[in-house]
């Protein structure tokens, strides 16, 4: 099989490279493509990873190319992992919110959209072209925000499925608590993605999330980042990207006197493409952990490995809800686990949300359904909707002024936006 990479100049592709080579039996790929139109990135990432391959004795072809058509022509899986903007404009998103007291993240609030007003346009050309030259592909979408672009790319009638690492982070983080091989481990993971709770851990069939809580509460906790007390009282996991809504003031606190992470990955990235560039180095380096996407590549692999080999595996992926969820409308996008075969992937009724819960996934999927909106049509009132909607935000004056910001620094991004 024929396995693109939109955006496979990015850092993160060594991580994708030394899964495929690690995993090779559970899917056969003979040539990999990698996509990019930053050549000298491109040249980087496609030498380290050629190396990555030849010393695993894999037998796939690495090819390269700078033109989109060229390289996913034929392909039978297009994975898109692009970041519109660079950390640049990561760094606009982590600190504009942050002017007006919000929260800056670049996946959650106001961050968040400017991510998706910037993104969704383009990963909607690139379907297109996609489409045009490789019409039976799987696109898998690891482009944040991962729901919200794969809400556009289902609406658009493409060929669609979004993949996060959280859930794989949690079901390995809790393997290696129970002391237990991780494939024994399932999730009863529920929400919109980067918006989820860990409800049930199931090994062999017992749930138990009670006694982890328990036993290593305080360490579960600390991931979060919130009080194990907390953790306790609810009797759930919350992903660590609920501590933006949980704990929104303090986070703005921190993150007013704190570096951007933006300007951190910058500098991890810098020191990666110098590593990449040594033709010594032929394994995924120890530093590369710390530019985030841990087990990215088993996730990627396993649901391709689904994808093409009908086995039914169960993954936890981005999907259309229909009826999952039933205080959602069907079109909505979820992050549940699912039955992941050639058809794609089947969710299937999950016991009942309770308010807590469904009334936070109520709220942001509804803010979702306007940031795609937002994002595919543009204008300042779209803009200011979505982010009234927001839970995080909800404020007349601070909706008017963040959207008026957020236009102006995305403005080179945005062929609506008024030039200034």
């Amino acid at each position: 099989m024929k396995l693109a990479v939109v955006g496979g100049g990015s850092t993160y592709t060594p991580e994708l490279v030394d899964g495929l080579a690690r995993l090779h039996t559970d899917l056969p790929v003979t040539e990999l493509a990698l996509v990019d139109p930053d050549e000298r990135r491109l040249e980087l990432v496609a030498g380290v990873s050629a190396r990555i391959l030849s010393r695993a004795g894999h037998p796939a072809r690495l090819t390269t190319s700078t033109e989109l058509e060229l390289g996913v022509a034929g392909a039978d899986a297009v994975l898109v992992q692009l970041r519109v903007g660079g950390q640049a404009m990561r760094h606009q998103d982590e600190t504009v919110p942050l002017e007006c007291g919000c929260v800056g993240q670049e996946t959650v609030g106001a961050g968040g959209l400017a991510m998706a007003l910037r993104t969704v346009p383009v990963v909607l050309d690139v379907a297109e072209r996609i489409a045009a030259v490789a019409p039976r592909a799987w696109i898998v979408d690891f482009t944040n925000p991962v729901g919200i672009v794969t809400r556009a790319l289902l609406d658009a009638g493409h060929r669609a499925i979004g993949l996060c690492n959280v859930a794989i982070g949690f079901q390995r983080r809790f393997a290696a608590m129970l002391g237990v091989d991780p494939a024994r481990v399932a999730l009863d993971h529920v929400g919109l993605n980067h918006l989820t709770w860990e409800r049930a851990v199931y090994v062999r069939g017992e749930d138990v999330l009670p006694r982890l809580l328990d036993t290593h509460g305080e360490e579960i906790a600390k991931h979060v980042g919130l009080p194990a007390p907390v953790l306790r009282r609810l009797g759930i996991v919350p992903s660590y990207y609920l501590r933006y809504f949980y704990e929104h003031d303090a986070v703005v606190d921190e993150q007013r006197v704190s570096p951007s992470r933006a300007s951190a990955v910058a500098e991890v990235e810098d020191q990666l493409l110098r590593l990449y560039a040594d033709p010594a180095v032929d394994t995924k380096p120890d530093l590369l952990a710390s530019r985030g996407g841990a087990y990215y590549s088993e996730a990627a692999v396993a649901l391709l490995a689904s994808l093409f080999g009908d086995g039914g595996d169960v993954h936890v992926v981005n999907v259309r809800n229909n009826g999952t969820l039933p205080f959602l409308p069907d079109n909505a996008v979820v992050e549940v686990p699912a039955t992941v075969t050639g058809a794609g992937a089947q969710t299937w009724p999950m016991a009942p949300v309770p308010p807590l819960l469904a009334g936070l996934i109520g709220h942001v999927s509804a803010y979702e359904t306007l940031a795609v909106r937002a994002a595919i049509q543009g204008g300042v009132d779209l803009v200011t909707e979505a982010l009234l909607a927001h839970p995080l935000i909800g404020q007349v004056s601070v909706a008017e002024r963040l959207a008026a910001r957020l236009i102006e620094v995305n403005q080179a991004h945005l062929p609506w936006a008024p030039v200034r």
